[in-house]
């Protein structure tokens, strides 16, 4: 894929995709309430439809109309062991999420994936489930993971590790356990698992104590189906955000945005950089803050960002790196320990392929340092994605102002956003 310098500004309003992350949870839960369950606006991109098929694997009954699916459920046991393995592709919130839900299960189950999956460490959700007696064998730590299921014990679980991905499974395995699991959650992250258990009617609290979140489950209590309204994703917005900002005479409207404050991390650190971004219309749908979101192109600045707003937007930093690159000062972000564990080594790929375009750059320790400039390369230089969808994503987003940049393995854009191009071609893109 070569993405181009554009002649003009950005302009207009992007269609974009259902949340990826509730998109998710939209298969997952539903799959084990009682009832039938219609999703509206969900994301149909790979990873997605991964988790829909591991569900068809194991009985699920899913019916599927344009950008809909109904989903009828049969309750917390109703799965059945799956007739081959379950292959999740490159998503990782599959695997994690279903290795929870999985553990405690009456039958089971191999979890495979592509390469860069099971490359992917797994260990970060299998210990804590190990504390709640789970079985489950890994490959050196990663996939494919066999899951032995069998009846769980409640127990206290303290994350370690902040991720939503490892709180979901845990949240998960506790659904079908019986007596109260108690999650204490030190840092915060995306909350959409709660949410939309509470929204179910299922046995779920959340508190907090000493500053720390504490989510307590009672297991083996069965919930009900509710619809669900899918709201659009904030992460692939954030490609259009940062493109409308760095591209002269741009201006666009983003409609249906996800603004959940666990996660808005990205909006925050573009306030901060002098993005001139409005909202409009907020509004909660199944109780997840959406709104509609403006933004033009502006004069950033550089800023600094400790390692706390990473919890906000670890997923981000690739596309929040374009932003920093064309901003009249350096920019640090700190504390990115976990991009190096995403669906490639994201930081070391930020500075590799920033350097081959002429951008200053370095990291020291986790810590990402961007020195803006003035000169460019525009050499049809090959930006490695390692299969990245949010790397091919970032730089296309680049080559719009400093092209042609070769895209490799854009493919990969497929897993999160399948009509990227075609969308930023229709407000004014020259991706080909």
């Amino acid at each position: 894929m070569i993405s181009n310098k554009i002649d003009k500004g950005l302009i207009g309003s992007p269609k974009i995709p259902g949340d990826k992350s509730i998109s998710h949870r939209s298969v997952i839960i539903p799959s084990i309430a009682n009832g039938i369950t219609e999703v509206k606006n969900i994301l149909k991109s790979e990873d997605v439809i991964h988790t829909i098929n591991a569900f068809r694997n194991m009985g699920v009954e899913i019916l599927e109309s344009k950008e809909n699916i109904i989903i009828n459920g049969k309750g917390l046991n109703s799965l059945k062991g799956p007739k081959s393995e379950i292959y999740l592709g490159n998503s990782g919130t599959s695997a994690r999420l279903l290795t929870g839900l999985l553990s405690s299960q009456k039958f089971n189950s191999l979890i495979t994936g592509d390469q860069s999956l099971s490359s992917r460490p797994m260990m970060r959700i299998v210990n804590p489930l190990s504390k709640m007696d789970a079985k489950i064998e890994t490959t050196s730590g990663c996939l494919p993971i066999k899951i032995n299921g069998q009846d769980l014990k409640s127990t206290d679980i303290e994350i370690k590790i902040p991720s939503a991905q490892i709180k979901s499974g845990i949240i998960l395995a506790a659904l079908n356990t019986k007596g109260k699991t108690r999650i204490i959650e030190n840092s915060v992250t995306r909350d959409h698992t709660e949410i939309m258990l509470e929204s179910f009617g299922a046995d779920i609290t959340t508190y907090f104590e000493n500053n720390k979140k504490i989510i307590e489950i009672d297991g083996k209590k069965e919930f009900n189906s509710n619809k669900i309204d899918v709201p659009n994703d904030l992460s692939s917005s954030a490609f259009f955000i940062v493109a409308s900002l760095i591209n002269q005479n741009s201006k666009l409207k983003l409609s249906n945005i996800n603004i959940n404050p666990t996660r808005n991390g990205i909006l925050i650190a573009l306030e901060k950089m002098n993005a001139n971004i409005s909202y409009s219309n907020k509004r909660k749908i199944n109780n997840e803050e959406v709104c509609d979101i403006y933004v033009e192109s502006s004069n950033l600045k550089g800023c600094e960002l400790d390692s706390s707003i990473a919890k906000l937007m670890i997923d981000e930093y690739p596309i929040l790196s374009i932003a920093a690159t064309f901003a009249s000062s350096p920019s640090v972000f700190r504390g990115l320990k976990e991009l190096r564990v995403k669906e490639s080594d994201r930081l070391e790929l930020i500075k590799t392929n920033l350097l081959k375009c002429g951008v200053k750059c370095e990291v020291r320790d986790d810590d990402l340092f961007i020195y803006p400039s003035s000169k460019y390369k525009i050499n049809n230089e090959k930006i490695t994605t390692n299969y990245d969808h949010r790397i091919a994503m970032a730089f296309a987003v680049l080559g719009s102002k400093i092209g042609p940049l070769n895209i490799c393995d854009s493919e990969s854009i497929k897993t999160s956003f399948p009509t990227f191009v075609s969308e930023f071609n229709r407000i004014g893109g020259k991706i080909f």
